[in-house]
């Protein structure tokens, strides 16, 4: 007897869903990201009682929304491409700057098509030229354009090259950093990889242990997992550390001694707020090693447009290198990012102005420098301002946030806390993070959600509310933390 369609269960309900998709987790935009949303879409129709007018979002590397201002000549560039025709308005020079013109013109004239129109499906040639080119002068090594792989923002490139990296067999795993961006162990969990963690050192300013890197490894294998490659963040995310040249030299030696692809997850280069280590490319130092690590280490780089000054998250623009990558491979490349068509346009040509801004004697350069000198100081000052709020709190350690946007503090919390959020069937640290949000409408994420030393308690926050903002934010965290810590003492 055939079953009436009412008593069928739907094709597409959670119980049939794609068991790697349910316990995939991503704490970027979880529980208290979306307990955040309620609440601000309460105080945009006047509802709710709460003691605060507006939600911070601090959850999230997102920098125009919380007031970071778009670089004026990276608009004007794509105001120009959008819509060409201006390029032939008689005002056009009292309206853009000449080289703003000149940028506009070489794009529009070497896209078939225009913006509207798919490009190539590994980017624009034109454009992937000017990514090899910046890279040639930022680390002084040979680049090739085909060896660029331009894609909607940073995300996808890292889940193309895990496409390609883990196998169906379910035994293939990535060394990833613990704490680490949950990109990484979410996309793993999709393509049913299997997280291999290393731990960074919070003693030691999130410091990298190269005796931990192999122990883990050994670990890893001898419970049967193949160890294809291994995730670098510099600067790092949530943890906020900048590499040392030395640093880099150790990982890119333990790749080529383990054989395993090394991904070095670039997209902080311009956000580093400390002088004694500035950012270097992994690229550059494997080249400076010389024999065998240039030719034979597999490097696969990621960057964006959406971090640093220009924080263009909503053009999705981004690519990845893939150096000593084996042609084959590269060819199968081709055909992951065929079966997309074509990253967007936009971004694609962001992307390329990002690398390859206004040089000295430009007529936007002292404009665009202006822009980009302010932004980057008072980052450094934000960074200062938040470590030493946290550093002044009770049972709150904060290492320097050196780069990247967040800082990521230890909270030591009371043991009636621990208990009230066990009772409340609440991690430690979410609790704290819930309850931070309902009092001060400040929306971080709990260490939790980046994986943190067994014992340990940490959130991340931003540190891109404006420098004004900033001042509220200490003080109103300073004030929730003194009473939290009261209640539950």
């Amino acid at each position: 007897m055939t079953s009436k369609p009412s008593q069928l269960r739907a094709p597409l309900s959670v119980e049939t869903l794609n068991e790697h998709v349910l316990e995939a987790e991503y704490a970027v935009r979880g529980e208290i990201v979306g307990m955040a949303q309620n609440i601000a879409k309460e105080l945009e129709k006047g509802k709710g009682n709460y003691p605060f007018d507006k939600v911070v979002w601090c959850n999230i590397g997102n920098p125009q929304i919380l007031g970071q201002k778009p670089i004026t000549y990276f608009r004007q560039v794509l105001s120009l491409c959008e819509y060409p025709e201006l390029l032939q308005h008689p005002q056009v020079a009292q309206l853009f700057p000449i080289d703003v013109i000149d940028r506009a013109r070489k794009l529009v004239a070497a896209i078939p098509g225009g913006l509207g129109a798919y490009s190539e499906s590994a980017g624009a040639f034109i454009l992937r030229q000017m990514v090899a080119e910046a890279i040639e002068r930022r680390d002084g090594v040979p680049c090739n354009p085909d060896d660029i792989y331009m894609t909607d923002g940073a995300s996808p490139a890292v889940h193309y090259m895990m496409d390609l990296l883990l196998r169906d067999e379910g035994n293939d795993g990535l060394m990833v950093p613990i704490p680490q961006y949950p990109l990484y162990s979410a996309t793993l969990t999709l393509y049913g990889g299997r997280l291999v963690r290393y731990l960074l050192d919070e003693s030691r300013g999130w410091g990298l242990d190269v005796a931990h890197l192999k122990a883990q490894l050994a670990a890893a294998r001898a419970q049967g997992t193949i160890v294809r490659g291994m995730v670098v963040i510099n600067p790092g995310n949530p943890t906020g550390q900048c590499l040392s040249y030395d640093n880099l030299r150790e990982l890119i030696k333990f790749a080529y001694d383990e054989h395993i692809v090394l991904m070095a997850d670039e997209v902080y280069q311009e956000n580093v707020y400390q002088d004694e280590r500035p950012f270097i490319a992994a690229k550059k130092v494997m080249f400076d090693m010389g024999e065998p690590y240039r030719s034979h280490v597999e490097l696969l780089s990621f960057h964006t447009v959406s971090k640093g000054t220009a924080g263009e998250c909503g053009l999705r623009g981004g690519y990845v290198e893939m150096t000593n990558i084996h042609p084959g491979t590269v060819d199968e490349m081709y055909k992951c990012a065929s079966i997309n068509l074509s990253p967007n346009t936009m971004g694609q040509i962001a992307l390329s102005v990002l690398v390859n801004p206004p040089k000295p004697g430009d007529e936007s350069y002292e404009q665009f420098a202006r822009e980009k000198s302010a932004e980057l100081a008072s980052l450094r000052r934000r960074a200062h301002m938040v470590t030493d709020g946290f550093n002044a709190l009770e049972g709150v350690s904060c290492n320097f946030t050196e780069g990247a946007m967040y800082s990521f503090p230890q909270i030591r919390l009371p043991p009636k806390a621990i208990a009230a959020a066990r009772e409340a069937g609440k991690a430690p640290d979410v609790f704290y993070c819930l309850h931070l949000l309902e009092q001060t409408g400040i929306s971080t994420v709990p260490g939790s959600g980046f994986g943190q030393e067994e014992g340990t308690f940490h959130l991340r926050t931003t540190i891109l509310p404006r420098e004004d903002v900033m001042h509220h934010f200490v003080d109103k965290f300073k004030a929730f933390h003194a009473a939290f810590m009261a209640k539950y003492k």
